[in-house]
């Protein structure tokens, strides 16, 4: 199930009088060695029209957002689709019952000793939620985003109380303020500026950001074999971005000493490729017990590293 494509956004800026940096060219006066990986230019989409003073001016996010459902970067019909439930990614949370009885030919996570030529997995690549593109940071920061203010958010983004976009965003937020794991910085950004600003904070400047890549025709579930090339990216010094289920582009992002990334490369068996990267977990003597790697490995907490690539409009951000 998706959102429908509604006015949401009705935010407008007067292009020859906003003195505020657009997004892109924030993340260059601040990281300027560092490229913009696809994944977010995909978000940074501006559409411009005419007002009736002949002014130019530039509506946000198509004028309207697509939000859908989380759905996982794998399966056939059957995805990791948790619905107005928890995000995989988010570890304090117990599998639900929809991803207890997802496709278990689908691998979503796997061990880190399995990161290596030859091995043979089952992936759909794909993106994790939705279509929602960024809003510049004084756009999103003039929208509240608080679960207190969830009534007045719901009325300025002219979403139903009640419906299943309003559990969604409200499940959102609540898991953006939920109290992280022992050991784990989190922030959820709500701008492209505030993401980078957070990264830095975490790491400094002399620091690069890689999303996974993959064939441009590559729809469906595919069976893949890691290739020759795999690569140890960073070990501990790890920022990872989730896009999460909102309106407008919402990144969930977090740093622990406990986080290794990889780069991994794939090969289906009809000949595309997919650049992946993978990000594994070295402790998880902290996740919930009833996590859904835990019974997809049929492992426990805390005893193997666990792995699991990130979904193309996911973002890894490492050292130089």
């Amino acid at each position: 199930m998706k959102f429908h494509l509604f006015p949401i956004i009705t935010f407008v800026m007067i292009v020859a009088t906003n003195a505020a940096l657009r997004p892109e060219l924030y993340w260059k006066s601040m990281l300027p060695n560092t490229p913009i990986p696809k994944s977010i230019t995909d978000l940074l989409h501006f559409g411009q029209y005419t007002n009736s003073n002949d002014q130019k001016e530039e509506k946000l996010g198509y004028g309207g957002v697509n939000v859908g459902v989380y759905k996982g970067y794998h399966g056939s019909g059957t995805n990791v689709n948790v619905g107005v439930g928890h995000s995989p990614f988010d570890y304090l949370y117990a599998a639900s019952e929809t991803q207890s009885h997802d496709d278990p030919n689908v691998v979503l996570f796997f061990m880190e000793k399995d990161l290596h030529r030859g091995t043979k997995l089952n992936s759909h690549f794909t993106k994790a939620s939705n279509e929602a593109t960024f809003l510049p940071r004084q756009v999103a920061d003039s929208i509240p985003f608080s679960s207190n203010k969830v009534k007045d958010i719901l009325n300025k983004l002219s979403v139903e109380p009640g419906s299943d976009e309003a559990k969604i965003m409200k499940n959102t937020i609540n898991e953006c303020e939920a109290k992280g794991l022992k050991g784990e910085e989190k922030y959820c950004a709500t701008s492209l500026e505030s993401m980078v600003d957070f990264a830095t904070s975490k790491l400094g400047k002399n620091i690069k950001a890689f999303s996974t890549e993959k064939a441009e025709n590559e729809t469906k579930l595919q069976k893949y074999t890691i290739t020759q090339g795999v690569k140890n990216l960073a070990d501990n010094n790890v920022v990872v971005c989730h896009k999460q289920n909102y309106p407008y582009a919402v990144f969930y992002c977090h740093k622990t000493d406990t986080t290794k990334a990889y780069f991994v490369p794939l090969e289906s068996a009809n000949g595309s490729r997919v650049k992946a990267i993978a990000v594994c977990h070295t402790d998880t003597s902290k996740w919930n017990p009833k996590h859904l790697a835990f019974k997809v490995l049929k492992v426990q907490p805390g005893t193997v590293p666990i792995c699991h690539f990130l979904p193309e409009d996911h973002v890894v951000w490492l050292l130089k």
